[in-house]
């Protein structure tokens, strides 16, 4: 059995998510000197080098994700356990720390989110809007308990989700553009080149037969928005965003291009949230009824 303490992990995980170590160690309040030493002694009790050497630098090795992987997944369990033992203790009604990306925010279920807080109004109630991978990596560090994103191509070790909407993407020309065959589309702003959404987009875009040629880029619908009015390229974006007001985009043909799953996702495996359910039931519920 291996004897690993919460410290060497956290250690490890500081390590692989800051710029230098010397981040690292004041992300955590040690000294370099103490963090080389914790590492060092974890590295002795897995039994294989977690570090590489790049000229000076120390990086994390390839061989070293499994352990990684398992440092995040016993941190995020034994902050979720911790809370509970607390919000026992203080006999507490509870906290839920909730992640979405925008269009699930302030589109499709503003509403849930304003009935969840009248209907628990003493909670401690935190929300964060992000894109889907920076919400993808907090739930797994533990710092959120549920989040709403894009249904990412594989499905993370740890992470259980439900699908909760199926949401239709339309294809956007700048104003007075005239439309073509889809070969003539183009050239395209559209999200980030790591998003889920540009994954789909650009899949959706080549089938129909368009070239997929990226002249600018943002992670902000409403920014990609104001570049097609700007004449700046074509996009393709979730129909509730596009079209809001003030100021729509015009589809550029009337069905949707593609689509994109959201999902409700939790650790898998840890202490049960309550508060979670309920959320989640709720967003079931409105997409059921839309």
């Amino acid at each position: 059995m291996l004897q690993l303490s919460t410290q060497q992990l956290e250690y490890l995980v500081a390590v692989a998510d800051s710029p230098t170590w010397a981040d690292a160690a004041s992300s955590l309040g040690v000294t370099p000197s103490a963090l080389s030493q914790g590492l060092a002694e974890l590295e002795r009790r897995v039994g294989i080098p977690l570090f590489e050497r790049s000229g000076r630098r120390r990086l994390l090795a390839a061989r070293s994700e499994p352990v990684l992987s398992y440092a995040r997944n016993i941190l995020a369990q034994t902050s979720d356990l911790a809370r509970w033992v607390d919000e026992s203790v203080r006999g507490s009604i509870g906290s839920l720390r909730v992640g979405m990306i925008d269009a699930a925010a302030i589109g499709h279920f503003a509403e849930v989110l304003r009935r969840f807080r009248s209907d628990h109004p003493h909670i401690e109630f935190m929300l964060s809007v992000a894109p889907s991978a920076d919400l993808l990596r907090a739930l797994e560090n533990g710092s959120l308990d549920v989040i709403v994103v894009v249904k990412p191509p594989v499905q993370p070790i740890g992470i259980d989700w439900t699908e909760v909407l199926i949401e239709p993407l339309g294809v956007y020309a700048p104003p007075r553009t005239q439309v073509g065959p889809a070969a003539t589309w183009g050239p395209w702003v559209s999200f980030a080149e790591r998003s889920h959404t540009r994954q789909l987009v650009a899949q959706a875009v080549t089938e129909a037969g368009a070239p997929f040629e990226v002249v600018a880029e943002s992670n902000q619908p409403d920014v990609l928005r104001e570049m097609v009015r700007l004449g700046l390229g074509w996009t393709v974006l979730p129909v509730i965003q596009a079209e809001s007001q003030p100021n729509p985009l015009l589809r550029a043909r009337r069905e949707p291009l593609t689509t994109r799953s959201l999902v409700a996702a939790r650790r898998a495996g840890s202490v049960k949230n309550p508060l979670a359910d309920v959320l989640v039931n709720l967003l079931l519920a409105q997409s059921e009824n839309s």
